[in-house]
């Protein structure tokens, strides 16, 4: 029962902060890893477990993206499920030492970026530029990574929409909760035939999830940024230094 309130509870924040901001990876992964399940399938599930959160916010953020011309969003699309296909077939061929050994870094650098996500913002604003060629390779490494490794997806999105020129944070939140749910969805499908998800678990979790990400949608608008960073942060390089610990002990 205390497992199961466990990954409830990271669950449902996941889905809030995904949302918000992203980083809703770094609940559900170590909460999965914390029970016992080993780390590649822990990633399979944490996966399974936050993808309905995305639509979730996807519908809370509606009208924003109804404000999107269709084809490019078909595109967009297109990139993605492309990019999340290849990531997802990536982590299938990683042996879990592998992974073991990438995830601390993986945890450490996801984590970094969500911290300074205004800075890399600002910077990405300023060489904005509108979608190209360019913008489809940025977009499809960035669903390459997310289908590998889900941890901080949704800031290197929002980066990635300043630098097309993207500045209303609102629907560049629409648009990340958009891809995120497509880039999810294609990599669950790849889970589940490889049979990598713990689907008791990965269940409970998307209930959890999708409640918050719809939760989320209201609270992007009015909760300070500051605040969430905080609180991902602290969870993110925690998480890294355990994982970093797990990593030389067992060395």
């Amino acid at each position: 029962m205390m497992e199961t309130a466990l990954l409830l509870a990271a669950a449902f924040g996941a889905g809030i902060l995904n949302t918000v901001a992203g980083g809703g990876t770094f609940l559900t992964f170590p909460a999965l890893v914390f029970t016992g399940m080993p780390p590649v399938m822990a990633n399979a599930t944490s996966t399974v477990a936050v993808f309905p959160g995305y639509l979730g916010g996807a519908l809370g953020f509606r009208n924003e993206l109804a404000g999107f011309d269709r084809k490019r969003l078909l595109r967009l699309a297109a990139i993605t499920l492309a990019g999340g296909l290849a990531g997802s077939g990536l982590l299938l061929v990683s042996s879990y030492q592998a992974f073991s050994m990438v995830v601390p870094f993986l945890l450490l650098g996801a984590t970094l970026v969500f911290l300074f996500g205004d800075r890399v913002r600002q910077w990405a604003a300023a060489k904005a530029r509108d979608v190209s060629s360019e913008g489809a390779l940025g977009l499809f490494g960035v669903a390459l990574y997310g289908g590998y490794f889900n941890g901080g997806l949704g800031i290197v999105l929002l980066a990635l929409f300043s630098l097309w020129g993207m500045t209303d944070l609102n629907r560049m939140n629409a648009l990340k909760s958009g891809l995120s749910f497509l880039l999810s969805a294609i990599s669950v499908a790849v889970f589940a035939v490889a049979g990598l998800v713990a689907w008791p678990q990965a269940i409970i979790m998307m209930l959890a999830a999708t409640a918050g990400g719809y939760a989320g949608a209201p609270l992007a608008r009015a909760l300070p940024k500051p605040v969430v960073r905080k609180v991902i942060a602290t969870v993110g390089f925690g998480m890294s230094a355990v994982f970093f610990w797990r990593l030389i002990t067992a060395a």
